[in-house]
This record gives structure tokens, sequence and C-alpha cells, in this order.
């Protein structure tokens, strides 16, 4: 039996310098898209270095070892002492906490650095923030603790020293999800699970084929601009994400990319293998690839070349006027 066959509809894109589509618009098959792409301490600070002085053995032990990059535990279960000097670091404005470089107020008041950049006055006692005092004091004992990872309200345990919060964060698999619909300018974001219908809801113009063996057929790939063509593939209780774009990734020089994405996360895009073919002409062009969680995006594939790409004269040789299939396989590891 013949694998079941979509054809796509595709719209050009404008350019860089152009307005992207409404959200509603977006992500649908072959939706619009943008293309680029010292100092005085005062009562609080002097508070924490107390504490601090008290404290922080609990934490570094004898103080000779260095400490480790991630402790794991739940923000509930962190030391009574290590879990009151991290409130110390409590930023008044987001809550999140103050972290090195630390910046104080003439009155000794913390503020974290994002927030300092959009204020004129101190939000504790409205003096003014400038000059910038540096206070070591507080930069030092924060190089001591370990802070709970910023989305641990939703379920991620870590707790890391200060210098390796940013690099976990931005992998953080509790990490809100966005719209994966590329070059669509929905705002988006939620949980995995809502990802789905989401999809369903705001995108209804994407369509899903079921199997594990279909081929993608994207119509028209000789429109001119940058064009996106998407669909969906469900197979093995999972949705798969099917995306070929056409885009100048090199001025002058335009090009192809196809990837497949996991509507899931980085460990269980693990269990899954995917191939790209394309056949016509007594000629074949095929990529195998894990896929990529929906976490890290198309333009991550793209920018690394982490996907089946190749350029218009190429595309030529597999069209058949003006539309080009791909072979999409889906398999389990």
């Amino acid at each position: 039996m013949l694998p079941p066959v979509r054809q796509l509809e595709a719209m050009s894109r404008p350019s860089s310098a152009g307005p992207g589509p409404g959200p509603g618009a977006g992500g649908g098959l072959g939706t619009g898209k943008a293309v680029g792409k010292h100092g005085g301490a005062g009562s609080a600070a002097a508070a924490a270095a107390a504490a601090a002085a008290a404290g922080v053995s609990s934490v570094t032990g004898s103080g000779s070892a260095a400490p480790s990059s991630a402790v794991t535990l739940p923000a509930v279960g962190l030391p009574t002492q290590s879990s009151e000097l991290t409130a110390l670091f409590e930023c008044p404005v987001c809550f999140d906490y103050v972290l090195p470089p630390i910046l104080q107020c003439q009155a000794g008041h913390l503020v974290c650095n994002p927030c300092r950049q959009k204020l004129s006055c101190c939000p504790t006692c409205r003096g003014p923030l400038s000059p910038s005092i540096r206070n070591l004091a507080m930069e030092k004992v924060a190089s001591t603790l370990p802070f709970p990872c910023k989305y641990s309200s939703a379920g991620c345990l870590l707790s890391l020293y200060h210098s390796e919060k940013p690099d976990h964060e931005e992998v953080c698999e509790f990490r809100p999800y966005t719209c994966p619909c590329p070059g669509a300018t929905c705002k988006w974001h939620g949980s995995l699970e809502a990802v789905m219908p989401h999809l369903m809801h705001a995108h209804k113009s994407i369509t899903t084929l079921q199997g594990e063996d279909i081929v993608f057929l994207a119509t028209d790939i000789n429109l001119p601009g940058a064009v996106d063509w998407v669909m969906m593939q469900s197979c093995f209780s999972h949705h798969f994400m099917l995306v070929l774009e056409k885009q100048e990734k090199y001025e002058g020089h335009q090009q192809f990319f196809a990837v497949v994405l996991l509507i899931g996360t980085r460990k269980q895009a693990e269990n899954f293998a995917y191939r790209l073919e394309l056949n016509g002409n007594r000629r074949r062009l095929t990529w195998e690839a894990t896929p990529r969680s929906i976490h890290d995006g198309v333009a991550a594939a793209i920018m690394n070349s982490d996907c089946l790409v190749f350029d218009t004269s190429i595309a030529h040789l597999f069209a058949d006027n003006g539309n080009l299939g791909i072979n999409v396989t889906i398999s389990m590891c």
C-alpha cells in the first residue's frame, strides 16, 4: 500500500524588513514569515554579611573544597540556613534572585540587574541608583550558595551555583514551551501538554497525517521569497512537526531546509529517528537523524545545518511541475 499523500499550499512571506502576519494567521501551511531572524554597605547588606558569617560553613563544608556545579535539591528541601540566606538575595521587583555582579543603592538595598536597567530610583527607599556601587561582600556570599532553578515552581528540582544557573535555565526541560510554528508571530507559551491543543485551536490550517511512513508534498516551490511548508505526522502515540523552509541563509543563495521536530522533550526525542528522502529521475537524496525537540526549534536546526539542506537547483531535479514530494519515515530506536 502506498503511503498517504497530503498536498500543502504555500504562500510567500515578507523579507526581514517587512511585518509578519498576525497571531491567528501564523504557522499554517506556507504561512507568511519575517526572515532574518566598590562601596559602602547599608543595613540590608550588613545583615546579609552577618548571616553569611554564621551560615556559609553549612553550605560549603570546611571551605577548602570547590562547590559542585549543581545540587539536586527540591526548593522545600534546602537546608533552613541556606534557604534563609538565599531569601536575602530576592529582588523586590521581580522576586527572582540578585546574582553577581551585585549592585546596591546608596542605602545598601539590592535589586537585580535586569530590573535595575528599567528603574530610575531604588524600589525600596526611592533613593538614587547611581553611581553604581558594587557589593563585593554579597557577591562572595552568593558564590557559596546554591540557588533554585527559576523553573522550580514548574517542577525542576535542581539548585545550582549562580555561574551555572543561566546555562541550565536555557535548556531546562521545565522551561515553558513556545509555539513551534516556524516564522509565526504567535506569542503563545505554555506546558508541553498544552502544545497540541494550542496548535489545533490557533493554527487549524496545519493538517495531520497518521502513520510512520508518509509523503510530504510541498506545492509551488518556485514561489518567490521565503516560504514555509508545515504539517503534522502522528505515530507511535506521539506527534511530529514536519517543516520545509525556503530562505536565504547566505545572501543571494536560496536554499531549502527540511527537519522533523518532536512535540516532546529532548529525552523523548532520543527514542526516535527519522528519514527524509527525495526520489525522482533515477536520483535519490537521503537524510537520517534524531528528531529535535520543539524546545530547540527550527531556527537552531537551520543555523547548525542539522537538517536536510539542498539548493534550488537540486530541488528542481526532484520536483514535478513545481511540486516537491519528500518521503518521511519515523522509526523507534
